[in-house]
């Protein structure tokens, strides 16, 4: 895991566009105001920038490996990741610094140790006896790819085949190359004139390790004898062979080919194969062989001591069954059964009871990793039922549009959704325990609740409790199902302003307090929920239809000059014009025939039946206006207390009252200004439908360009490297200037002008433009007046301007803290009252937590808005500017928070440059300043996200979430948090050879293998062959590694297995072991001397 250093700022200093703003709060001091008495506890030492912890399947994943002792998964993944697996909670996430695809893994068992092989032809070797594993050593091949690599159990020497048909052998103590090699030519027939092929498979003899086979692509399969250095039998076969299994016995061999084809060899019969099966051949008539059918991938042949063998396998369907999805065959005796899987398979392992290849295997289980899914079936009972995944793996199960995090919930949250997600779970899982059960957890030293909200292509939203570096699903949500899905393609309506997906998630907008959440959807479509334990019926949804456009009439002056134009009558500014509707609008077009006055989705006109959780409270939809399609939301706020939602695009604002199911507010954009607009609009080109350039909405279409009347889908996943747009103030695009969206909206309690004398509840308007406007909201007295009269909305006259589009804006108390919006506290609305809480909820006005409300009137806030391009403080109501920070100059702002930290309150920004900054409050000192990741996506830019107590994450691959801390408390307790993968576990008896096969030599047969492999038998191999590197290790790792890996595998091990002699004394053991650490750190020391003076690139 890696650790940033950061360049820290002197609290004094401030950049060279903040003195500026010295100067202008020198001037505030003078005036006498109190924001200089705001004691900031903030410094730069309580900030560091480090990854906690990696969660969600593994992206693109290519290899697969597990220890049967210390049952343990690995999987690796094309871009060089691993992924490590214990029981539910123990999670570990490595890289190669490559980058190169990882081609197989395989664990020294029981040992805490791993070897990788990769595309770019390097083995690793990871030390996994520490929390953070690392690599001990890395051998780089130079003259020849590597295709397949086996450890036998308990060696120290690893057989690595490649594509030239050789085979060399890994001493993995030093990690260097043995004199020992099997050529190609030397293991086939000396007649033969083609070559073999790359080595696909190669496993030593069950019984006798003195004997390997040796698989070639072509067909071929070698016998060979270690001892003799030469091949004892050759099979040949027409077909290409894709994988070999032994029966422990060691007597029989299967093999798997590229016509779907198995053969079963005995070892000593190579003219013929004993048995040929085509699993999903059709058999035909009159002997003929059967159809030739897809290639067999990989084989497994497991034994039980009670009944019949498994042969297990993936691929060999037949080419008639176009269509089908990817297929694991289990053959078991007579009966097949062919267990059909949602994605290709990648891979696939047998866990059995025993690590000994040479005893009954006794299949438990079948881990299969598939292209986006990780599934593990249960071979023990009828029927082959899954385990039920306790990993996290499903966070991809739709593409991700959008997330929120939530860090210190109220604690009664986390119980709530999991007691109504816990009735969502499938039925028919496997009865068993899940079997990857190794390692053990962290110590948690966070108390606080954590959520993460993702929001999906499908429309779903899925809530997850991420406390303490975990994460596990809570409760799920379909949004769609309030709406009328077409059936198929030719079936859909041609109000779509999308392609694909069109109820992705755009927008989420939640208050943990009282539960409400609201979420704004691809198809300008608005929907919120509240909470409720019961279930209901909903007869007939609650809608609103909105007229949102943007519209001007040109007047020209007698000179030619244009001046601001006017907005024309009935562009739905007038409240009243829009109806509430129960039912979708049957007007679908205009009198010259154009779409209007229609939504993009139907919304079902029959009941609903509501499980408990989030239930439609209202859904609200923008409608085509004269053909014009609505515009995609580009913000979205709810707020409890004042029972009113609000959202924003490209066109205007649209305020409404969700408990009286009204619209308040219908404006353009331009309308918000008045008489006060700063711009000289130019005409904008008639029948033109863009999606605007700075409103969020390239976000979440990743860059794509927009065609005239439809979007794209939100998951296309399209890399945008220039982000060369600008989205500062001075804009000279006409279609910019024209098109200003909202870009944020905030509730609040504060001062709305200059002359106000206490706080009101208002809504704080950003926009692209980077202007800032203040509504007035005049609310009703609470209990039922409030759904008896209206709410009075008036635009206030304020206009504050900073550079850039508006992202966030939050409010300060004279003490510095934040003030957080006014909501009202959840209660079950499904339960009948008595007439006591009756009166209680008449009497119930709503809870603002502001600290303001206590204090004397007169006492002023400040407003902290955090634009693309810079941060500004404003005393209110004085509307004085106090601190600026010009937080960045060549790029802007994807994503700022106001979080707190340590009591106190700042503000985090990342940067489209890939920096991470953080900046104190009021003063907006520089804090943090760190350059983290390159925005390589658009992903990365829709999904950052910063909350409280310093999180943070991302959606780093499709299929991942990465989470990272900012906080230096959090790193320092990083390590006790995370979990431990290796554990000390007994290693199984060997099985018993018995008296016969004692006495007649029929058991195993040991090898010595050190004296065939070791320098002394074999000489020295090649230098031009391979270049071993030194690994990092980790200090942590390398007593532990020297003694665990090295000298406990080379002591212990081979003279307790290979050798058969036992270490009579704990103290021989210990000194072995202390010797063996000893000459590993003289090895650290010497490799350091050699390299110190090198950078560490020229390693």
């Amino acid at each position: 895991m890696r650790k940033f250093n950061i360049r820290k700022v002197l609290d004094g200093l401030t950049a060279v566009s903040a003195v500026a703003s010295a100067s202008s709060a020198a001037q505030q001091q003078q005036a006498g105001n109190r924001e200089t008495e705001i004691q900031e506890t903030l410094q730069s030492e309580h900030f560091q920038l480090c990854k906690t912890v990696r969660h969600g399947f593994p992206y693109q994943p290519s290899a697969l490996a597990f220890d049967p002792v210390q049952k343990i998964l690995a999987i690796g993944t094309q871009s060089g990741a691993l992924r490590l697996f214990g029981r539910p909670g123990v999670e570990c996430y490595c890289q190669h610094d490559s980058g190169a695809a990882v081609i197989q893994l395989q664990f020294l068992i029981n040992e805490g140790a791993l070897v990788s092989a990769l595309a770019d032809d390097t083995l690793h070797l990871w030390n996994l006896r520490q929390k953070r594993p690392a690599i001990l050593h890395s051998l780089k091949f130079n003259r020849e790819r590597i295709t397949f690599c086996h450890l036998p159990f308990q060696s120290k020497w690893l057989y690595v085949g490649t594509e030239r048909g050789n085979i060399h052998i890994v001493n993995v103590e030093s990690f260097t190359l043995s004199g020992y090699v099997i050529m190609w030519n030397k293991a086939i027939e000396l007649s033969s004139k083609s070559h073999p092929g790359p080595v696909v498979h190669i496993s030593d003899n069950p019984m006798d390790e003195g004997k390997l086979l040796i698989g070639f692509e072509s067909g071929t399969v070698v016998l060979w004898d270690l001892k003799s250095k030469k091949a004892d039998y050759r099979y040949t076969h027409d077909e290409a062979i894709h994988s070999v299994a032994w029966h422990h016995e060691g007597k029989q061999f299967i093999c798997s080919h590229s016509d779907g084809t198995l053969t079963i060899w005995n070892v000593k019969s190579p003219t013929k194969p004993f048995q040929t099966i085509t699993p999903h051949g059709k058999q035909l008539k009159d002997g003929k062989k059967p159809e030739p059918c897809k290639p067999i991938l990989k084989v497994e042949y497991k034994t039980t001591r009670a009944g019949e063998p498994f042969i297990i396998l993936s691929g060999g369907l037949s080419y008639d069954t176009v269509g089908r999805r990817p297929c694991l065959t289990v053959m078991h005796g007579k009966s097949t059964a062919v267990l059909e899987m949602d994605y290709s398979i990648v891979d696939f392992l047998t866990l059995c009871e025993t690590p000994y290849p040479n005893d009954f295997q006794e299949p438990y289980a079948v881990v299969v990793l598939l292209e986006k899914d990780l599934v593990l079936i249960d071979l023990a009972q009828n029927g082959y039922p899954i385990f039920e995944n306790p990993y996290p793996l499903t966070i991809h199960e739709s593409p991700v549009t959008c997330c929120e995090y939530f860090a210190d919930c109220p604690v009664d949250l986390i119980p709530a959704l999991y007691s109504v997600g816990a009735r969502q779970k499938r039925q028919g899982y496997s009865k068993k325990e899940w079997p990857i059960s190794g390692g053990n957890w962290g110590l948690i030293t966070q108390s606080y609740p954590e959520i993460i909200i993702t929001g999906h292509a499908d429309g779903s939203i899925k809530f997850w409790d991420a406390s303490a570096i975990t994460l596990q699903v809570l409760y799920k949500l379909k949004t769609a199902k309030v709406f009328e899905k077409s059936r198929n393609k030719d079936d859909r309506p041609n109000t779509d302003i999308v392609d694909e997906d069109p109820y992705a998630i755009q927008i989420i907008s939640w208050c943990p307090e009282s539960r409400m959440l609201c979420i704004a959807g691809v198809s300008a479509h608005v929907i919120i929920y509240r909470f409720s334990k019961q279930e209901v019926t909903t007869e007939v949804i609650p809608m609103l239809e909105v007229r949102l456009l943007y519209e001007i009439n040109y007047i020209e002056t007698p000179d030619g000059e244009q001046v601001p134009p006017v907005p024309t009558p009935g562009t739905g500014s007038n409240p009243q014009s829009i109806v509430p509707q129960s039912h979708p609008s049957t007007s679908s077009s205009s009198s010259d025939g154009l779409r209007d006055n229609v939504p993009c989705l139907k919304v079902k006109n029959s009941p609903l039946k509501q499980s408990p959780g989030y239930q439609i409270e209202l859904v609200i939809q923008l409608v085509w206006v004269s053909g014009e399609p609505p515009q995609q939301i580009t913000s979205l706020a709810v707020n409890s207390a004042y029972g009113l939602v609000v959202f924003g695009n490209c066109n205007g604002i649209a305020m409404v009252d969700y408990l009286q199911k009204t619209v308040l507010l219908n404006l353009g954009t331009i309308e918000l200004y008045g008489s006060n607009d700063p711009y000289r609009r130019e005409p904008r080109s008639p029948r033109k439908t863009r999606q605007p350039s700075g409103a969020g909405l390239c976000d979440i279409n990743e860059g794509t360009v927009v065609p005239e009347d439809r979007c794209k889908s939100p998951t296309s996943d399209v890399k945008d490297n220039s982000f060369s747009r600008s989205r500062s103030s001075s804009v000279t695009s006409i279609d910019k200037e024209s098109r200003e969206a909202i870009s944020a909206l905030h509730f609040c309690e504060t001062f709305t002008r200059k002359a106000d004398t206490s706080p009101s509840p208002c809504l704080w308007v950003g926009t692209t433009l980077g202007t800032v406007l203040v509504i007035v909201l005049n609310l009703p007295p609470g209990g039922e007046q409030r759904l008896l009269q209206p709410v009075i909305v008036s635009p206030s006259g304020t206009i504050l301007r900073l550079k850039g589009a508006i992202l966030r804006m939050a409010f300060l108390d004279t003490t510095g803290s934040l003030v957080p919006p006014a909501h009202e506290p959840w209660r079950e609305q499904n339960v009948s009252e008595d007439k006591d809480e009756k009166e209680k909820a008449k009497k119930r006005r709503p809870v603002s937590v502001s600290p303001s409300s206590s204090q004397e009137i007169s006492e002023n806030q400040y407003a902290v808005i955090c634009s693309e391009k810079q941060a500004k403080v404003i005393s209110l109501p004085s509307q004085n500017c106090i601190y600026k920070q010009n937080i960045t100059e060549t790029s802007f702002v994807l994503r700022g928070d106001i979080v707190s930290l340590s009591n106190s309150i700042c503000l985090a920004c990342f940067c489209a440059n890939g920096h991470i900054m953080t900046f104190s409050l009021p003063s907006l000192r520089p804090l943090l300043d760190v350059y983290y990741l390159p925005l390589t996506n658009m992903r990365i830019a829709r999904t950052f996200c910063f909350t409280n107590n310093g999180q943070a994450l991302y959606l780093v691959s499709p299929t991942e979430i990465q989470r990272l801390t900012y906080s230096q408390e959090t790193c320092e307790n990083l390590q006790e948090m995370l979990g431990e993968l290796f554990t000390p576990v007994e290693t199984p008896e060997a099985p018993n050879r018995g008296f016969f096969k004692g006495l007649f030599g029929g058991g195993a047969q040991s090898l010595d293998r050190e004296e065939l492999f070791g320098e002394s038998a074999s000489g020295k191999a090649s230098r031009s062959l391979a270049q071993h590197i030194p690994g990092p290790g980790g200090i942590e790792g390398v007593k532990g590694a020297a003694s665990g890996v090295v000298g406990e595998l080379a002591r212990a091990r081979l003279a307790l297995d290979e050798r058969g002699q036992k270490l009579g004394e704990l103290e021989e053991k210990t000194a072995a072991m202390l010797y063996s650490a000893d000459s590993f750190s003289k090895h650290a020391h010497e490799m350091m001397l050699k390299y110190k003076d090198k950078k560490w690139y020229q390693f």
